[in-house]
């Protein structure tokens, strides 16, 4: 920053000094110094300047170009650009390389513009952008590689767009990402392996959309679960439908009330061999005229998936199986010592009658033993 602060206040000095040196030779002046003089002005206006409708901001190497009324980025920002704000404007597209002008970018800023699709690429050499902003665009869907490039994103900012879908992941796995909004959209489901792609999220929002709280949201259930038991903050996830849960928050309904999805079927044939097999509680084999292939994958998707284990249900479930476990033991220590006990003392009392028995037969038999003739 200091470098392009220096760099700037140069130029501004060498134009002008360009401009005293020409009024001071007047007409002694050369015609081809002077298209020379006028040449490098020109050059440095470009080099030095800021796009015509934005404001530069050199010591934090910041251009805010926001409520200008842009259809397109503008040209000629510097390439030492750090934070590039271009909210507020009519941006309706994003061509590929976008922003390769400013490959130092690590704080850009979309916020209400007209973007409804975003060009695979549009991104592309921003190695070191941290903060995303593409809240109050008109966004449908996203590029499953459309962020393929932003490795060391930390925050981005999805809310308040028409997006219906987002694929199972967004390029590579975001190590650094922290926050991720996608609040007031038309979600209805959300995969919950593009959440796992983001191993250090710690902000996750998701409210404001229209969840449709089926088996299907199952799976995002429990892994909210456990991403709020790791310390993980976000807001309500309220169901619109089924009437069921409509206006309940996911994450106060029992899963036990959840059933397993059913499979889809292939066809109709292999519905009623379905039902059949249900009935006599077989698995129904698939219809002879499909492929090997087919068959495989119709055979894989019979099968039922294993239901995801609750973290806090099983913890609970292990400390109450230890209580038990250890008041079983302590009774057993008990019953243990309570039958040494029992039986010393009743080895002690048998044996002190049987000495007290002994006794007068031998003195008896002592007598007798004197009495008799010498």
């Amino acid at each position: 920053m200091k470098n392009w602060t220096l760099g700037w206040w140069i130029c501004k000095l060498i134009k002008v000094g360009f401009s005293f040196s020409g009024e001071a030779c007047g007409d002694s002046v050369m015609e081809g110094e002077l298209l020379l003089l006028s040449s490098m002005i020109f050059l440095l206006q470009v080099v030095c300047g800021c796009p015509e409708r934005c404001h530069c901001h050199s010591p934090s190497n910041s251009v805010d170009c926001s409520q200008q009324g842009l259809a397109e980025i503008p040209s000629g920002l510097p390439p030492q650009t750090l934070t590039l704000n271009l909210q507020d404007n009519q941006i309706h597209q994003l061509p590929a390389l976008a922003f390769k002008s400013v490959p130092q970018l690590t704080t850009l800023n979309l916020c209400n513009n007209s973007l409804s699709n975003l060009t695979p690429g549009v991104f592309h050499g921003l190695q070191h952008l941290q903060v995303l902003n593409l809240t109050q665009n008109s966004l449908h869907s996203l590029e499953s590689r459309l962020f393929h490039s932003l490795l060391h994103l930390k925050e981005l900012d999805l809310s308040s767009n028409n997006i219906r879908h987002l694929p199972t992941t967004l390029g590579e796995p975001w190590e650094n990402l922290t926050v991720f909004a996608i609040q007031q959209n038309r979600l209805q489901q959300l995969d919950r392996a593009l959440l796992e792609s983001m191993p250090r999220v710690r902000h996750l929002f998701l409210k404001d959309n229209l969840w449709k709280c089926s088996c299907h949201l199952l799976s995002l259930k429990l892994w909210l679960e456990t991403f709020i038991y790791k310390g993980g903050i976000t807001d309500s996830v309220i169901c619109v439908s089924p009437d069921t849960w409509k206006g309940k928050d996911l994450l106060k309904i029992p899963h036990e009330l959840y059933q397993p999805c059913p499979f889809p079927s292939p066809d109709p044939e292999s519905s009623q061999v379905q039902q059949l097999g249900a009935t006599h509680r077989a698995v129904p084999r698939p219809p002879e005229s499909h492929s090997a292939g087919e068959r495989e994958h119709w055979e894989c998707e019979i099968k039922p998936k294993p239901r995801p284990a609750n973290l806090r249900h099983a913890v609970a479930t292990i400390i109450i199986t230890g209580v038990v476990c250890g008041i079983v033991c302590l009774m057993m220590l008990v019953a243990a010592i309570y039958g040494c006990t029992y039986a010393a003392i009743t080895a002690q009392y048998h044996g002190g009658r049987l000495t007290q028995t002994n006794e007068p037969v031998k003195t008896e038999g002592k007598e007798l033993f004197d009495s008799s003739p010498a």
